[in-house]
């Protein structure tokens, strides 16, 4: 089969597609056919050898997927050939076939296309969880949401607005202003104005917000600190501003407030029924036109390169798709 490489660290300029052994079924996994797969930036980081996860050598990126079931391991009793499917893997998604865990894999909503449904595995999960679960975003609350044109952004737009929130996105330009906008922020800021921090103040009346969920870190994170209520929930989901932010402990202590990780990947071995309620509350909330995912772009599999090299200039928003 055709599928994307890395047998060293190197630049996503420089990925190839090469011909590879279809993966081996496992027991209590599903081979997929894979129709689109999802990127995110911990992708550009695995592939750079800068991700807290190093795989060994040769190994397939890939983490989102979409398709059809072309077989199923023993112990799968859940799905069958020819069932749409999309998910989760741990790597191995830009290829022409996966293997994903059972667990991870749940049928395609009604409606929903293989290119929208490969930008909700990881994305939709992380921003359901950390607003239900982690940070306890309650009904009229204000919610203030970082990089709200990227792909967890959107999400937690969206599902931050279900949820019954006030909802205040920050984004970089006028375009991601405005898909934020489309997602249905009440509020959009430009968080290249050094004045963002005041801005979020002033929409509060002063209190700032009660939960802030950051995919950024770095001086954003820094930021946040400076416009987050008292009793304020600060949600950190990753890093992509490229710099891990430290914080005062005192900080923590005289505002009140909890800073709070959220890593998804875990659940799957750590709380496994999390991932079974998650999917399914998120398919009904895709259902009732709550949530919606937003594909920036497809790209072909040669064109993996490009697709993570835009995502990497911070040119596109919501998600970026590969279709092999």
């Amino acid at each position: 089969m055709r599928a994307i490489v890395v047998d060293h660290w190197t630049e996503p300029r420089d990925l190839k597609v090469q011909q590879i052994a279809e993966p081996e079924l496992r027991p209590g996994a599903v081979q997929v056919e894979v129709k689109a797969a999802g990127c995110n930036f911990f992708d550009i980081l695995i592939v750079r050898g800068q991700y807290q996860v190093k795989p060994p050598f040769p190994f397939v990126p890939g983490s989102e997927l979409a398709g059809i079931v072309r077989a199923v391991g023993e112990g799968v009793e859940d799905f069958a050939p020819e069932d749409q499917v999309y998910g989760g893997v741990p790597l191995g998604a830009f290829a022409e076939r996966a293997v994903v865990p059972g667990l991870m894999l749940r049928s395609l909503p009604r409606g929903m296309s293989f290119e929208e449904a490969a930008g909700l595995p990881i994305v939709y999960p992380t921003s359901y969880v950390g607003l239900v679960q982690r940070t306890s975003l309650q009904p009229g609350e204000t919610l203030l949401v970082h990089a709200a044109a990227g792909g967890v952004g959107i999400a937690a737009v969206q599902i931050g607005k279900a949820l019954g929130a006030h909802v205040i996105a920050t984004a970089g330009g006028s375009k991601k202003l405005e898909v934020a906008r489309q997602a249905g922020a009440d509020l959009v800021i430009d968080y290249h104005d050094a004045s963002w921090i005041d801005a979020v103040k002033q929409a509060t009346d002063g209190r700032g917000a009660d939960v802030i969920y950051d995919p950024v870190g770095g001086d954003v994170f820094d930021g946040s600190l400076k416009c987050i209520a008292w009793n304020g929930r600060l949600l950190t989901v990753g890093y992509a501003g490229g710099r891990i932010p430290e914080v005062k402990v005192n900080r923590i202590l005289l505002k009140n407030i909890a800073v709070i990780g959220l890593h998804w990947g875990a659940y799957a071995v750590k709380q496994p029924e999390v991932v079974r309620a998650t999917f399914d509350a998120l398919t009904r909330l895709y259902e009732q036109g709550k949530i919606a995912p937003v594909v920036y772009r497809s790209y072909p599999l040669e064109a993996v390169p490009e697709a993570l090299e835009a995502l990497a200039s911070r040119r596109t928003y919501g998600k970026v798709i590969i279709t092999p």
